[in-house]
This record gives structure tokens, sequence and C-alpha cells, in this order.
């Protein structure tokens, strides 16, 4: 299921009643509003942001120029798609940035939710911006928490500031000094979650932030646990006055029901996305591109972005030129396959394509395990087969799939696959619209 799959889907089902009809009367639209609240409700979203959501969108809905439009139910479309970008931010949220670095992160969230994980991911983030950030350890209690951000933090390749069981507000104050003499711009501290809000944990924090210029709270929250992380928020906000959200856990969640309501009910905003495990896996949070995909739009402004990440300018001319060329091998072809594999596999990029959601893929079609059997079929041939898969025969084949751990139909069926993949590039370059084909 992709990403707010149960709620795309049903928002896609009444709206298609509605484009069918042709002119529509308030009868109708108000008929539609229900049933949408009824989505929302069943997505998880706060009750009361939901109310609020239908009473707007059924006024602007049911006026004039609405019902005597030419396209009334694409009006409405549009009407929804406007007030769930409004529902969720008028836009991108960036880091408040200190004008005397270092530009100091608090990060805070209960147990469970990602937090010392995404300190990691957000380095990531502060790194391809040109940041140096410094991580610090803060959470003394949860045991191996600092062993954990150390090991986090390798893979970003952050540094990490820690002072065993010191008193955390202490610990936080030396990091801040450590940071300036050393020239870090950014700092972002780890600090101890809880299973459940308890005083003392909020007490630890508050002295936290008096001891450090604090310029970001940012709240972790699991997106999975709906009205409970919107209630986390709540509760967070109003003893800390949090700047902003991360939500994790995005790519499992099929309602939505967090990222419809955190923003009306705190009034902060989502600054970014946790959608998967990979230390790479954080996105800055677009009201607009994300209420494009509840709606089964598509978001390919991220798709683009995934892209140019993944693929250097150079090795697009190369792959370009081998397609004008017809010298396409086995071996570029594995090349897309890793591609493939940065952007997040088969399944994210799908939950990216307009109208993705209403196609009725098999699983298989998706099915990054079967990526992987395709590479290992691929590095099982040697060169001269990858260069040359016409020489493929029967004995080759068998060879290739034992060393491969899979069969000669799956052999086959790759080798199918490439001829189909180059004929297409084919036709595409005769028609003058060379593309990569995925």
């Amino acid at each position: 299921m992709t990403l707010f799959g149960s709620l795309s889907e049903r928002l896609n089902h009444i709206f298609s009643k509605l484009t069918k009809r042709g002119k529509l009367t308030e009868l109708e639209i108000r008929t539609a509003m229900r049933e949408v609240r009824i989505a929302l409700l069943e997505a998880d979203v706060n009750i009361r942001v939901a109310k609020e959501f239908i009473a707007t969108v059924s006024e602007k809905a049911v006026g004039q120029e609405v019902l005597q439009s030419l396209n009334p139910a694409q009006q409405v479309i549009k009407i929804v798609n406007d007030e769930l970008i409004a529902l969720m931010g008028s836009g991108n949220s960036k880091l408040e940035v200190s004008p005397k670095p270092p530009t100091v992160i608090m990060m805070c969230g209960l147990q469970g939710a990602g937090k010392t994980t995404m300190c990691a991911k957000l380095a990531v983030q502060l790194k391809k911006q040109g940041k140096r950030p410094l991580l610090v350890a803060c959470d003394i209690y949860r045991p191996a928490a600092i062993d954990q951000l150390k090991i986090v933090g390798a893979k970003a390749e952050a540094e990490v500031f820690e002072r065993g069981t010191q008193s955390p507000p202490k610990t936080a104050k030396q990091a801040y000094d450590y940071a300036v003499r050393m020239g870090f711009d950014t700092v972002v501290i780890d600090t101890a979650g809880r299973l459940h809000i308890d005083e003392k944990l909020m007490e630890e924090l508050e002295e936290i932030k008096k001891e450090v210029p604090v310029n970001e709270i940012l709240l972790t929250v699991d997106a999975m646990t709906g009205q409970d992380a919107v209630n986390v928020a709540e509760t967070f906000n109003a003893r800390l006055s949090i700047t902003g959200v991360i939500l994790t856990k995005l790519d499992g969640d099929t309602r939505g029901g967090a990222c419809l309501s955190i923003k009306a009910v705190t009034g902060k905003p989502i600054k970014f996305i946790g959608v998967g495990e990979k230390i790479t896996d954080l996105e800055p949070f677009y009201p607009d591109r994300m209420a494009s995909r509840i709606l089964g739009m598509g978001d390919v402004l991220s798709l683009i972005e995934k892209a140019q990440e993944a693929v250097s300018e150079q090795q697009m001319k190369d792959m370009e030129r081998k397609m004008r060329e017809n010298a396409f091998t086995l071996t570029d072809y594995l090349a897309q396959f890793e591609t493939l594999k940065k952007m997040g596999g088969a399944g994210a990029l799908m939950s990216m394509l307009p109208g993705a959601g209403r196609l009725k893929l098999n699983e298989d079609e998706l099915d990054e395990k079967r990526l992987e059997r395709t590479k290992a079929i691929i590095l099982s041939m040697t060169r001269r087969e990858r260069d040359n898969p016409q020489i493929i025969n029967s004995s080759r084949k068998r060879r290739i799939a034992v060393g491969s751990g899979t069969s000669v139909q799956e052999v086959n069926a790759l080798l199918k696959q490439f001829e189909q993949a180059k004929e297409l590039m084919k036709r595409m370059k005769g028609k003058g619209k060379l593309r990569l084909p995925f």
C-alpha cells in the first residue's frame, strides 16, 4: 500500500462519482462532502479539524461560480486540494538559521519515534546544504542511546559529542562551547525520550533550553500513531513552544491522520518527513506536493529531485549517448536498477506518479526482491556476455542460473525484458524523445 493509500483510494472513489455526473447540484456536493468527512475520520484525522475542513470546502464548493461552471467536479477537487494545502501549511517551512553560528537544533520526542536516528538523517540533510553539523548525546537514560548515536553519526559522517552520564544540560552547554571553538555551524542535540510524557523529562528539556541559545525545537513523532502523535505534539508545544515537527515512518502510514492534523492543532509546521529506514530517507515537507499525492495527482517535482540526486549530469549524457549509438549493454541496464534503488525503489517512485494509485499492479511488479534477483543474474554473467547477450546459449543460461541462485526461466525473462527496453529506446530515439526507460 502506498503513502496514504487508503485515504487516497477513498477520495478518488468519491470524486470519480462527481466527475461522471457533469453538472452538479448543491445536494450532490453536500452528499460528497459528508463522504469525505467520513473518509477523513477513518484516516484518524482530528475530529475538529475534519469538521472545520468540510465546512470550509462545502461553503466554497456550493457557490454559484462552481455550480454554474463548465466542469464543477474539477472545481470541487481544486477547492479540496487548496484547502488540504492550507491545512498542512502554506509552503515548505525551512530551518531557522542563527545569525551568529552555531545554529542550535534541539530534538525531542517519545521513545520509539526514531529520534536518535533522525538526528543523523538531519545531519545528512544539513551536509547536503554545505553545513558542518555536530551531534550531541544528551540521552543518558535509555540503554545504549549514546552508542546508537555514535553508530548512526558515523554513517552520516558527522562528529558526535558526548560526556557519558553527566547532566544533559551541562553536556549541551559544553557541546555548544566546543562547536564555537571548532567551527561547527550547526549543533543537533539528541535529548532523552520517555515511554510517556512526564514532568522530569519536561524539566530537563527546559533546562537545556536555558543553557544554550536554541533556534529550533523539533519534535519527532511517529506518523503511524495517528491521533496519539497529535496529542504528543500538543503537549510538547504547550511546555516547550516547539518550532516544528518531523514525522517518521510516513512510508508505512496509509491513513494520514497525523499529517493532516498536526499543523491545524498545534499551529506548528511539519518541517521534515521520514520515508524509509536508510540514512538518506528524510525529505523536506511540502504541503502542496503532499496534497497532490493524497488526491492521486502524483508528486513529479519530488521525483525529479530524487533523480537529480541519484544521477549526475555526466551519467545522464553518457546514457543518452549509448542509447543513440545503440551501445546500451546489460551492464548499463544493471546501473539503471542501482539508480532505481538509490531513488527509493520502485514502490516509492510509483507513489509519486500521477494516477499511480489507480493502477492495479501485480505485487511482483514492485517487488524489491525481484530487483535483487535481476542484479544477481547480471552479475553472474561474464563481461563478454553482458556486452553481447546474443551469445548466451542454453548452457550459458544454465550456468548463469546456478551462479545467481535463480532459474533458466528467470534468465530468459530478463534477456527478453532487456531486448524490449532496447527496442523501446530505439522507438524513442526515432521520435526525438530520448529518456531513461524507467
